[in-house]
């Protein structure tokens, strides 16, 4: 009967860039994995040395001596217990995404990887040269086949690691989440597994990083395809598998719901923003409608209700029950709220504008200089006191453009940038859920008034911008419900417009949605980065020209 053996997943939170502070991680992993779990083996994720993506930073000519220097400090700390770790590698003049499996000062196994992804959010071909061969490593008298990320989304280099006679595949990954994400991860893993009869162990980091949220999801599964251990998401931590002969066994994480995942990462997106580019707070212009009430209760429960400060802007169009809700919003949040109205700025600059635009009928100017007086306001408030101001536009609105360049779009991090409007509401009556405020890191939350944080009348009032008498959002655009799954089969689908339309949608209504995104693009490009949760967010992961002429594509 051969020993059993342990491995412990390490699922920590890596900051790009930081190579002496990951090493400092990757050590204390692997002394809480050899001495309070007396674990075998820690595995650490996918370029866990400098942080995933490191995008150019792997260019700078100082990185190749600080992830040597980092190296020698794991040959050198790390005692007692083997580990397994990914780092940029250059060698011979080439640069490959490379993993080393190491225990009391020696190199004992080099990995490759084989398949280098490059769409999405991914680049890793402007930067890594391919490997071609496997690396299966004795522990325990387990053979161990090593791969990474990626690899374990096509057969050969599994199948390459079992010819080699590995009897248990272990993947480090840097895997970014998005909806539905964590599905397409165990049909991956199930393919593997059926095409080689081998159990796998999959480790994930967590953490934000800019536009790119990484969930965790660690996972080991058995030869037979069931599930043997999941790491909760979000949630940093070194978890224990164990094997017997080369049957994995271990704690199970109960499946969260889409919302909750979602809200989750979104909370992890902006904790991470906010606190590594040293930002005391967080502000949020809060209009006391749906959009910034999400924002809000995800700030207070990223960064604590006292890092929050809401700021109502209102103007002659705003109706009462607007400042109401805004205030009750911040009061059950517990955030900071001030009061600032806009117009006596918004007389001032029409004033100054009336000569010259005598004759002309008020139209969108007067709107968007509207919507200006308050990103001028909140970012006036970010300079003097240090604090970002959060965005609280939506996806459907950055999609088509219903936003103001320099207004509403003003900011440093944009939170909901990549949710659907029909999923704002469905985020809010799953935070209504949760305690107010609650902080969802650790599983720990923070006290403050209890009950729904968002009240019932912003859930239900129809949306509306606020920029002129009886204004709502369906005067200029279809109703969400139509709306968004338009935009969802044109962004992130890419359908054309006829393919679209035989979805039974409206012609005219496809139509002149696809002609707003189009047309939007600029603004896009100027928006704060936000974290991403769909399959297709804009940004880096999707890439069109500002000028171009489509047709029906």
């Amino acid at each position: 009967m051969s020993q059993s053996l342990t491995i412990a997943a390490a699922q920590i939170n890596l900051w790009v860039g930081d190579v002496e502070g990951n090493v400092g991680k990757i050590i204390e992993a692997a002394r809480k994995a050899r001495d309070e779990l007396r674990a075998d083996l820690v595995a650490c994720p996918e370029l866990s040395l400098i942080g995933y993506p490191p995008d150019d930073l792997l260019l700078r000519s100082a990185v190749p001596h600080l992830i040597e220097r980092g190296v020698r400090r794991l040959l050198d700390e790390v005692r007692g217990i083997t580990l397994a770790f990914g780092l940029p590698e250059y060698a011979q003049g080439q640069l490959y995404n490379a993993a080393y499996v190491i225990r009391d000062g020696e190199v004992l196994a080099r990995y490759r990887k084989q398949e280098l992804p490059n769409y999405g959010v991914f680049d890793e071909r402007r930067h890594f040269k391919r490997g071609h061969d496997a690396c299966v490593f004795t522990l325990k008298g387990r053979r161990i086949g090593l791969t990474i990320c990626e690899d374990i989304w096509f057969p050969q280099p599994a199948a390459q690691a079992r010819a080699a006679g590995a009897e248990i595949i272990l993947n480090l990954n840097a895997s970014p989440f998005h909806a539905g994400k964590r599905a397409e991860r165990r049909r991956a893993l199930d393919s593997r597994v059926a095409e080689n009869g081998l159990p796998i162990v999959y480790v994930n980091c967590v953490g934000g990083q800019d536009d790119i949220v990484f969930d965790g999801d660690s996972c080991a599964l058995r030869s037979d395809g069931s599930v043997a251990f999941s790491a909760p998401p979000f949630e940093e931590g070194v978890y224990p598998i164990r094997f017997d002969g080369t049957v994995p066994s271990g704690a199970q994480h109960e499946a969260l719901s889409e919302e909750a995942l979602v809200y989750r990462a979104l909370v992890q997106g902006v904790r991470d923003y906010v606190n590594r580019n040293g930002f005391p707070g967080a502000l949020v212009g809060m209009s006391g409608g749906i959009d910034s009430a999400l924002v809000a209760a995800i700030a207070a429960d990223a960064l604590g209700p006292e890092r929050v400060w809401g700021v109502s802007l209102p103007s002659r169009y705003t109706a009462d029950m607007s400042n109401d809700d805004a205030r009750i919003q911040a009061e059950r949040m517990g955030i900071r709220y001030s009061l600032l109205p806009i117009e006596p700025m918004f007389q001032t600059v029409t004033g100054t504008l009336a000569e010259t635009f005598a004759g002309r009928a008020v139209d969108l100017t007067e709107e968007n200089i509207q919507s200006r007086s308050r990103g001028l306001l909140l970012m006036a408030l970010s300079n003097k006191f240090g604090h970002v101001v959060l965005p609280t536009g939506n996806k459907s609105e950055m999609a088509v453009g219903y936003a103001t360049l320099y207004g509403d779009m003003c900011g440093g991090y944009a939170p909901i940038k990549d949710v659907y409007k029909t999923l704002v509401y469905r985020l809010c009556r799953y935070r209504n859920t949760l305690p107010a405020p609650a902080s969802l890191e650790a599983g720990q939350r923070r006290g403050g008034p209890q009950g729904p944080v968002i009240p019932e009348r912003v859930l239900t009032r129809p949306p509306s911008a606020e920029l002129r008498p009886d204004q709502k959002d369906s005067d200029s655009l279809p109703p969400y419900e139509v709306l968004d799954p338009i935009l969802e089969a044109y962004v992130e689908k890419q359908l054309s417009i006829p393919e679209i339309v035989a979805r039974g949608f409206a012609e005219a209504d496809v139509r002149r949605v696809a002609s707003l995104v189009r047309r939007a693009e600029y603004k896009r490009r100027q928006a704060a980065p936000g974290p991403k949760v769909t399959a297709c967010a804009f940004g880096r992961e999707r890439r069109y020209p500002i000028t171009a002429v489509y047709g029906d594509i």
